[in-house]
């Protein structure tokens, strides 16, 4: 029950979605013209993905670790499930992780080592400080979320190559996606305070919903599911992104409903319903890269170059 227990604690069932994510992404985005094989055999992503993988866990533990007594009130049973591990041991692990992914980081380069170094103290700053406060919060939780697969990004092309290659093509393709995905992830920050709203109140937590109102957080989900709109034109419009177009045109059908359905939403049960409907989006979006240029998949000769 202790190991069901921890698991629960770093969502485990999320860390398979990180990893076909980032590797997706490096095969159909960052790295087109690279065998699939290779990308899958390079030893160095392996370890970025890793690295990235644990540091999320830990920082969900952490995150638990600082939202114990609000948890208790807006997940109760989940809750009580996460308590079977000790606080103690929480951290233990959580340091134990961050170690490890220090050590490990430094088998890539000493890029890696500082953005894994930074990564992990702005996880723990924002479960520490930021997340209590409107706004600010909702968009480091955003950044954080996407930050996985800049790391990725950095270590096809160093930071001096991008800088002076901004022009190209590529880039904007690459920003255009993980804008639209920053969009959704921030939409469902503004979802979860609304869905617990009771224990932000109760623990003194600053949110848009504590603070302004439900209906003014609304307002404001409104208008990120409109800006969503930009980056969903720019790739279905001015760039190639393959059959992925369907996903954008289906992804924007269920937004519209999923508006419909917030302005009617005033329960926990409504806001947790919305809260699965992005999660859907956002998976739905994963599993839709390989639409980007699916004969990698169809033809085993573009994978293994025979």
């Amino acid at each position: 029950m202790k190991i069901i227990s921890l698991f629960s604690v770093v969502r485990g069932y999320n860390i398979p979605i990180i990893v076909l994510a980032q590797y997706l992404s490096a095969i159909f985005i960052l790295s087109p013209n690279t065998r699939a094989l290779d990308v899958i055999l390079d030893f160095n992503l392996f370890i970025i993905v890793l690295a990235s993988t644990l540091t999320i866990a830990s920082g969900y533990i952490i995150n638990s670790f600082y939202d114990s007594q609000k948890d208790l009130i807006n997940k109760p049973n989940k809750t009580m499930l996460d308590r079977l591990v000790s606080q103690k041991t929480k951290l233990q692990v959580y340091f134990g992780l961050n170690f490890f992914v220090f050590l490990i980081a430094t088998l890539v380069s000493w890029r890696a080592v500082f953005f894994f170094s930074a990564y992990i103290f702005l996880i723990w700053f924002y479960s520490h400080k930021i997340k209590k406060y409107p706004i600010i919060g909702n968009i480091t939780a955003a950044l954080l979320a996407i930050l996985p697969f800049f790391a990725i990004l950095l270590y096809y092309q160093k930071i001096d190559g991008i800088l002076q290659n901004l022009n190209n093509e590529k880039y904007y393709v690459i920003f255009a996606h993980a804008g639209f995905l920053f969009l959704l992830i921030l939409i469902r920050e503004m979802i979860k305070d609304l869905e617990n709203i009771k224990g932000d109140l109760v623990q003194n937590y600053r949110t848009i919903p504590v603070i302004l109102g439900e209906s003014f957080s609304k307002k404001i989900i409104t208008l990120l599911v409109i800006c969503t709109i930009v980056p969903v034109y720019i790739l279905i419009e001015v760039y190639d992104v393959g059959y992925m177009d369907i996903y954008f045109y289906l992804s924007f059908i269920v937004l519209l409903f999923f508006l419909i359905k917030l302005w009617n939403s005033d329960s926990r049960e409504n806001y947790l319903l919305l809260h699965n409907v992005l999660k859907f989006i956002i998976v739905a979006g994963v599993f839709s890269i390989v639409l980007i240029k699916p004969s990698v998949i169809l033809h085993s000769r573009e994978v293994l170059d025979i």
